[in-house]
This record gives structure tokens, sequence and C-alpha cells, in this order.
């Protein structure tokens, strides 16, 4: 039985890729070079710290020693300046289609909603969208320790929510590869949202939640386990 539905945040409920990519791509042009959208694919579902070293890898800066760790810190933080200065900005007319509907769809089901996101812009993006209650428990970047793919987030996230829930009670939604192998890793079910290709290990996995209920996608989580 499926207690639990745990929410990553980016690329599922809201779009905010597009404005870590002109923050990287500001960051880079700054520095000399382009940062393609092809190159930015490689930062899906990796942390703030290994973005920058990708980004760096891309600008020919990657042998140790191109920069200090005071720099790349100004850096990191140069970036994040920029993107929570774009995410300032949203509306909730940027949620993805169906995305509130599902959620409200899952509460009324009496199935317990929580949001585990590497994001540490979690709470400013969550209050400019206004849906932060329909989560029963938020886990940010700023809560855990170990990034996807390892579970700590989902797994905290399940902790929060009390009740005794296990892994196996929960279902993640994510749209990363990392993200995907984070809630296998941590025993729970997972829906990608995206594409079958790239989200492999994910038990099921749909374009996006528009026209998706929750009660087709329960019927075929049962289905495939």
């Amino acid at each position: 039985m499926i207690r639990a539905a745990i929410f990553d945040l980016d690329g599922v409920i809201v779009d905010t890729a597009k404005y870590h990519y002109r923050a990287w791509r500001r960051l880079a042009r700054e520095l000399g070079f382009e940062f393609t959208e092809q190159d930015n694919e490689r930062l899906k579902g990796v942390s703030r710290g290994r973005s920058l070293e990708i980004l760096l890898e891309v600008g020919g800066f990657g042998k140790e020693g191109a920069f200090s760790d005071v720099q790349r810190q100004q850096m990191a933080d140069r970036k994040n300046g920029w993107y929570v200065e774009y995410v300032s900005g949203m509306t909730p007319a940027e949620i993805l289609p169906g995305a509130v509907e599902f959620l409200r769809e899952v509460r009324e089901d009496g199935v317990r909603t929580a949001l585990g996101s590497a994001s540490k812009n979690t709470g400013i993006i969550l209050d400019r969208l206004k849906i932060g209650g329909l989560f029963d428990a938020v886990v940010d970047g700023t809560m855990v320790s170990r990034t996807k793919p390892d579970p700590e987030v989902f797994l905290t996230c399940a902790s929060m929510l009390g009740g005794g829930i296990l892994p196996t009670e929960c279902v993640v939604f994510e749209d990363a590869e990392a993200g995907v192998r984070a809630a296998r890793a941590g025993g729970m079910h997972c829906v990608g949202i995206g594409s079958s290709e790239t989200l492999r290990e994910a038990e099921l996995v749909v374009s996006g939640f528009a026209g998706v209920s929750w009660k087709g996608v329960k019927n075929q989580l049962n289905t495939v386990r």
C-alpha cells in the first residue's frame, strides 16, 4: 500500500531549469566561454558544487589549481545570487500543467505528501508558487549532507512524515536519472517524469501530470510490482 508520495521540485512541479541555465551561462560568459544547453544537460540532478566543476571543465578550467577554493565559492555564490534574482519573479502560472490537480488528488486519497529537493532555494520557490500547503513535509538541500543518487533526501522525507511510514510504502516522482536511482536505492517505488529512455530504472514513466490521474498511477504501479 502506498502511504506517501514524495515529489522532486525542479522538472516535476515547476521548471526552474531555465533559470539555472541562464545563471550558469552568465557565469560562463563572465569567464570567457559559451555554455550551451547541451552542456547544461550534464548538470541535471547534481549538486551546485559538482555543477560548477562540470562548467569549469567545459570551459577548460578543469585542472586542479585553476581556481582556489575561495574563488570557486565566490563563483557558486554569484551564480546562486543570479538564480535567486530570477526565481524571485516567478508566479503560480509557472507551475507545470496538471501538477496541482495531481497533488490534490493524492491528498484526497489520504496519502501523505512530501517535497524532496536538492535545491537550497526551495523555500523561495514554494513561496512564489503559493503551494507550500500541499505538502506535509519539505526537505531541501539545506537539510541533507548527501546528494542524489544517495537516497538521504527521500528517506528524510519519509521520516519527517511520521506515522512509521516505510520506504516500501513511498512512491517518488522524479525527472532526473540521479533522482530515480536515489529513490530505488532507498527502497522506494518511483515514477519518472520525462523520457523512458533516460529514466529506465523507474517502474513507470509519464511525460508529465497533464491528463494523468493518481488513481491511474496507483493501478499501474500495482500492475508492474
